[in-house]
């Protein structure tokens, strides 16, 4: 087995609960604003309409199509519209609420803290992420992992994002390790784990769905605790 000197993670989906936290503030921004009084017919729709919106303009993002203004700013339209209320004003205002209260979430993923106890103990950890610097840095406070980690590296910070081997270079040159030194866990194979393997690193594909797919890895999980067997 390599000798491998330090652990990348991916943070959103990877270590803290993205979808139960986004949930958690979206239930409470729906009754906040009192969307059933504006045609929108449950909670439910409006969620499944965050999630389709939400993830759209994420790969968009991923894939250099879109600035992340166009996240900040345009999310939330996108989403009233889709249930049938065109307020841009209103719009702005659940956009700013959800990105101040939504990185508070303390919900992480199974095994998390206990994988991340086994670790931290044998290896110096690190988040390499593509979100927004500001909101990461509340993420790891509010759920308790920020203790975990020596740096959090951004593509804000870097200027490039997953996939592009040049976020992970500029990782590698800032806690001074070398690719083959490095191992990357993460739960999208397109940015974590094709990111990693431009980077010539190996990594970790994170598949608690057990989705089937046609990719070559180094290595996968369905559960974090499984990274004991590897690390």
């Amino acid at each position: 087995m390599p000798g491998y000197q330090c652990v990348f993670f991916d943070l959103d989906h990877t270590l803290w609960d993205y979808e139960t936290n986004c949930s958690e503030t979206l239930s409470a921004m729906y009754h906040h604003y009192e969307l059933e009084h504006l045609g929108v017919p449950s909670f439910p729709e409006f969620l499944k309409s965050f999630v389709s919106v939400n993830n759209a303009l994420w790969d968009q993002y991923d894939r250099g199509l879109i600035q992340h203004e166009a996240i900040r700013y345009d999310r939330f339209h996108r989403i009233l519209k889709e249930v049938g209320v065109d307020d841009y004003d209103m719009s702005l205002k659940m956009s700013k609420h959800y990105m101040t209260e939504s990185p508070k979430g303390k919900n992480l993923m199974p095994q998390a803290i206990e994988t991340l106890d086994y670790l931290v103990a044998n290896y110096p950890l690190y988040i390499i992420t593509n979100g927004f610097s500001e909101i990461q840095s509340v993420k790891l406070a509010s759920s308790g992992l920020e203790k975990y980690f020596k740096k959090v590296i951004t593509s804000e910070q870097a200027g490039h994002k997953k996939p592009a081997r040049e976020i992970f270079d500029f990782a590698l040159n800032q806690i001074g390790f070398h690719s083959h030194q490095a191992i990357m866990i993460g739960d999208n194979l397109t940015t974590d784990i094709g990111g990693a393997r431009n980077a010539e690193m190996d990594h970790v594909f994170f598949n608690p769905s057990k989705f089937l797919h046609a990719e070559l890895v180094t290595y996968e999980i369905s559960g974090l605790e499984e990274l004991k067997d590897i690390l």
